[in-house]
């Protein structure tokens, strides 16, 4: 019994984890600030570089927490799964926008991506709120540094279009 209860308590904790770090480490590896991203037009309160890190780690670090609260609240298991798949869409959904953006060079696909992201985030904090506030409020800096990524996105489309 103590180590099914121990196992219950922390499984979440290491693959919510594992899954954020994956996430994060393949969004930075396609992330390519060089000559192409360097030279295009950005508004003139575009973050420095260094800073997208710092917020991405503090981000990822909410959106990790959530993942393990929302987990951890399910009522069921079936609960426990759409909350695991949720999260994982989401995830997928991150990387895509980095691939698009920086591989792809192509801000303007993007743009619309980052869309779906928002929207993919706003379905998380709904659904993992029913099950806990805290889960759901751990995803409001996500929402909101996503939108200022949103904003950013626009603008250098706006700045330097057509692309490809």
């Amino acid at each position: 019994m103590q180590v099914a209860v121990r196992a219950t308590l922390v499984i979440p904790i290491v693959l919510a984890t594992i899954a954020a770090l994956f996430v994060a480490a393949l969004g930075a590896s396609m992330t390519d600030t060089g000559p192409w991203y360097q030279s295009l037009a950005k508004p003139s309160w575009t973050p420095p570089d260094p800073m997208f890190a710092m917020i991405w780690t503090a981000v990822f670090g909410l959106i990790t927490v959530s993942g393990i609260t929302a987990w951890r609240a399910a009522p069921t298991a079936r609960v426990a799964q759409r909350v695991i798949t949720l999260f994982a869409v989401n995830g997928a959904l991150n990387i895509v926008w980095s691939l698009l953006f920086f591989r792809l060079q192509r801000p303007d696909w993007a743009m619309v991506e980052v869309s779906v992201l928002w929207l993919s985030i706003i379905g998380l904090m709904i659904y993992c709120g029913r099950y806990s506030r805290i889960a759901s409020l751990s995803l409001v800096p996500y929402l909101a540094w996503v939108s200022v990524a949103a904003v950013l996105n626009w603008a250098i489309v706006d700045l330097n279009a057509p692309f490809g």
